[in-house]
């Protein structure tokens, strides 16, 4: 007899000028991944959105689906991930993803991909690079710290801001030992390298990588190789800085030259070094903050692009390391 109360209303929201197959979703996944999230009937058809359901669910989906038809609009890329990520920015207190602004927005050269923040952490990572000399972006995997860095540094070189990129990670073992690698030093290093390799190649097509890295448009390089240059002109990015020691990131950021811009990233839960404090992400944090120039960003879970898992992943380590830190007897106590 309760389903004979239920008030089911339609709805309808115009999406002309919108791309149809980027707003459906592959196999309409959009579409379904939207009626499972709110309870209601969704079709795409012509011009329309066509929704039906009980009032509730569907006042709470109509600005969701408002906000991907825009983005279709715009041709900015999403996916099942990001509409349920979407919904549920729109669900949480802050009230909704940041709104689409044109000036964040890149578009890549050579490619049809454009590039746009896709939650109000990246947001501000992003309006930060812009504004600042040095960003210090720190925050768990899968918030696109490094991804948007390198977009950034891409867009400053077509835009002809810098003449070169320079991506620097620290070559720091994680349990396993270098010298047992095959190969010369290059071959040793280049895997720790490779996320940078991976996140360029996405972004520009291959030729062009490769006679950037040929001409040395872009340099990418393990930390070390940093010491005793002064780097002008350059967009120069040091990823995983938190296994940088005090000393590297002292003799990194003392590098910077006249016209270029530096943005560190960095994981604070993945300190691969043998000792945590001696890592220079740490200290950066406890001793640069509040220089005028220098932007410290934080990124969180509810930043996450990856998949919905990871967001899960990361809150379940978190709430671990806080019991583990709850439970440790006090220090120079023994149980």
């Amino acid at each position: 007899m309760a389903n004979a109360n239920r008030t089911l209303v339609e709805h309808r929201l115009d999406v002309e000028g919108a791309d149809p197959l980027l707003l459906a979703g592959v196999n309409d996944g959009n579409m379904q991944e939207l009626a499972r999230i709110f309870g209601i009937r969704v079709v795409l058809r012509g011009d329309r959105i066509i929704l039906s359901g009980e009032i509730e669910p569907l006042e709470r989906a109509v600005p969701v689906i408002q906000h991907l038809i825009e983005l279709a609009r715009l041709r900015s890329p999403f996916d099942v991930s990001d509409v349920a990520r979407i919904a549920a920015d729109f669900a949480s207190e802050g009230g909704g993803p940041p709104p689409t602004r044109e000036e964040l927005r890149i578009a890549l050269p050579g490619t049809r991909k454009v590039i746009a923040p896709k939650s109000r952490g990246q947001a501000t990572y992003m309006e930060a690079i812009r504004d600042h000399d040095i960003v210090i972006g720190i925050g768990p995997a899968g918030t696109g710290k490094t991804y948007l860095a390198v977009a950034a540094a891409v867009d400053a070189l077509h835009r002809k801001r810098v003449r070169r990129i320079i991506l620097a990670r620290p070559a720091v073992e994680a349990g396993e030992n270098l010298g047992f690698l095959p190969g010369d030093l290059q071959e040793k290093v280049d895997p720790y390298l490779r996320p940078l390799y991976d996140a360029l190649e996405d972004m520009m097509p291959p030729e062009r990588v490769q006679r950037a890295l040929e001409d040395r448009t872009i340099e990418i390089a393990p930390l070390a190789y940093m010491r005793g240059r002064t780097l002008s002109d350059a967009f120069v990015i040091l990823d995983e800085a938190q296994n940088a020691t005090s000393a590297q990131m002292k003799m990194f950021l003392t590098r910077l030259g006249l016209n270029s811009r530096v943005v560190i990233t960095g994981d604070k839960t993945q300190i691969d070094l043998p000792k945590r404090s001696d890592s220079g992400l740490l200290e950066v944090e406890r001793i640069l903050l509040g220089i005028e120039g220098i932007e410290f960003v934080y990124l969180d879970g509810t930043d996450v692009i990856r998949h919905r898992l990871v967001k899960d992943i990361i809150r379940a380590y978190a709430d671990a390391d806080e019991l583990d830190a709850a439970e440790e007897p006090p220090h120079g106590e023994t149980e």
